[in-house]
């Protein structure tokens, strides 16, 4: 294995296309029908109302638009509380604060990042409304505990699934579990439409209500199914719906999503095979994957022994050109997560784990080896 710094670069991420995403567009476009809720993109919420348990599936522009339907459905108005971890993406808690909501940071386990199951009921008070529950890499929380917390405490439950695409808990696809699931598909994410995402809907009493939300708050859908002879303002909304461009693009991925879920997860598993014995040597930490979830290879990380040295490692494997990168700057540490929500508790697992971790370039044929290279020469003894 050759890794010269004259060596083409490694990106971060590639997405890998089937082929058939212009030829769909050229079809769409050829149908005159390009804003929204044409055939791709009632092809694509069928798929996922089919393949995910759902009981609706609504295709958005965005999974930050799918999150802000979200906090619409659940009733989030201002001073109510929702409680998420601070190891996410800004979109999840936006969502809520446009509402006039406060975010209540909970911290993640160590093991595998995701929401601690065990702090959520102590940072439940008479004003919470949601838990948002974000499975992180495609590694699903633990959704028996916190469904139960949530039954018990009359709260909704609101997956943020953008990371887990066929990814499942106890055999049951993420974003099929609570109330609500937000799905992405982002270019960053194993399948893409540039910019999309899907609103799942598993409490049929939200369903009616999230299509006047997607439609600009009126019922255009029921007019389109010929249920009403005209459709009206009817309750807040905005322009939630994907175009059927992005959804005919999206189609030309669902058709090979399995293929590529299974192409990622061999580079995910190169990875975790090779890094073995650094872990085994204590230089580094790999993932943790509990036995009730299936994965999806959406990111391969490693965990530093420290942030200097995480520092210190991506500096070497980026002038080697390989593009690893670390995740997110904890929310409740940032100045608008300081000024809108709060936490609960120390967080000291999010800000530590935060601080020492790195993700390597996942995407289908990338050169495996030249990056574990990097990696390795990269690591102090």
């Amino acid at each position: 294995m050759n890794s010269k710094k004259n060596s083409a670069p490694i990106p971060f991420n590639k997405p890998h296309l089937s082929g058939k995403e212009i030829s769909f567009i050229a079809e769409a476009v050829a149908a005159e029908k390009l804003a929204a809720e044409g055939d791709f993109t009632r092809r694509c919420n069928a798929w996922f109302e089919k393949r995910l348990s759902v009981k609706k599936s609504l295709l958005t522009h965005s999974c930050t638009a799918a999150l802000e339907m979200a906090a619409l459905l659940a009733g989030v108005g201002p001073g109510d509380e929702v409680i998420l971890p601070s190891f996410t993406f800004v979109s999840t808690a936006n969502a809520f604060v446009l509402r006039g909501a406060v975010p209540v940071f909970v911290d993640i386990r160590a093991d595998t990042l995701n929401l601690d199951e065990k702090l959520v009921e102590e940072a439940i008070t008479p004003r919470t409304k949601a838990i948002v529950p974000v499975h992180y890499g495609g590694v699903a929380c633990d959704m028996e505990r916190i469904l139960d917390i949530a039954k018990r405490r009359d709260l909704r439950v609101i997956e943020d699934a953008a990371h887990s695409i066929l990814a499942t808990y106890k055999e049951r696809p993420l974003g099929s579990l609570g109330d609500l699931g937000c799905l992405s598909f982002h270019e960053t994410k194993p399948i893409t439409s540039g910019h999309g995402g899907a609103l799942l809907i598993n409490n049929e009493s939200l369903r009616e209500r999230a299509e006047i939300l997607l439609d600009r708050g009126t019922d255009q859908a029921r007019f389109l199914r010929g249920e009403v002879d005209h459709y009206t303002w009817q309750d807040m909304g905005s322009c939630y719906a994907a175009s059927e461009v992005t959804a005919a693009f999206l189609w030309g991925q669902l058709e090979i999503v399995e293929e590529i879920i299974r192409k990622r997860m061999a580079v995910w598993n190169a990875y975790h095979e090779a890094l073995q014995a650094l872990e085994a040597q204590e230089r580094l930490r790999r993932p943790v994957i509990p036995a009730a979830c299936r994965h999806n290879a959406h990111v391969y990380y490693v965990l530093m022994r420290s942030a200097e040295e995480r520092t210190r490692v991506l500096k070497k494997m980026r002038d080697e050109g390989v593009a690893a990168a670390f995740h997110y700057v904890p929310l409740h540490s940032s100045p608008a997560g300081r000024r809108f929500g709060r936490a609960s508790g120390p967080l000291s697992v999010t800000s530590d784990a935060a601080s020492r971790l790195i993700r390597l370039p996942l995407w289908i044929g990338v050169d495996a080896g030249r990056v574990l290279e990097a990696l390795r020469r990269a690591l102090p003894p």
